[in-house]
């Protein structure tokens, strides 16, 4: 899958929205903005559901513009590696080792997020405890051999 092929599970069909039932990474920013801002009543089908009626879907609306606005300031990196996508492939071991050795989850924090950060209020105790808009992976060990593996990718861009 490529960023553009991703992106577009991202996007959603309305204007500056998106569709958190498609991706993960939409629904666990929204799960972070609905805690802080405290608006578990307002949207209270958010985390609900792989998809919903058009009269949720219209509730949602503003939320799901919240979030584009959220991520649309993030930076993004990313290494094209063009193999298939299996549990072995080069960009499994590259994704997996990388989250780990980035992780916070119960190490002390060699680059601590800000206070500001919004995962911080996650429901997700990984999430909010790695730094990292993730849960899987964050609590392993990476193997520093992928680093090689990774320099290779990086210098053939």
């Amino acid at each position: 899958e490529t960023p553009f092929n991703h992106r577009g599970t991202l996007a959603g069909s309305r204007p500056g929205g998106g569709n958190h039932r498609g991706s993960v990474f939409r629904k666990i920013v929204g799960d972070s903005i609905i805690t802080y801002n405290n608006l578990t009543e307002d949207y209270p089908n958010w985390s609900i559901g792989g998809s919903a009626p058009s009269k949720i879907k219209d509730a949602e609306y503003r939320l799901e513009k919240l979030v584009s606005e959220y991520i649309r300031k993030l930076p993004f990196l990313w290494v094209e590696i063009d193999d298939e996508s299996d549990k072995f492939s080069n960009r499994k071991v590259i994704e997996r080792n990388s989250i780990a050795l980035l992780s916070n989850y119960n190490k002390t924090d060699i680059d601590p997020r800000s206070s500001e950060w919004l995962g911080k209020y996650s429901p997700k105790v990984k999430i909010k405890n790695s730094g990292l808009w993730n849960s899987d992976h964050v609590d392993e060990d990476y193997v520093p051999s992928f680093l090689e593996l990774l320099a290779k990718y990086i210098d053939g861009m």
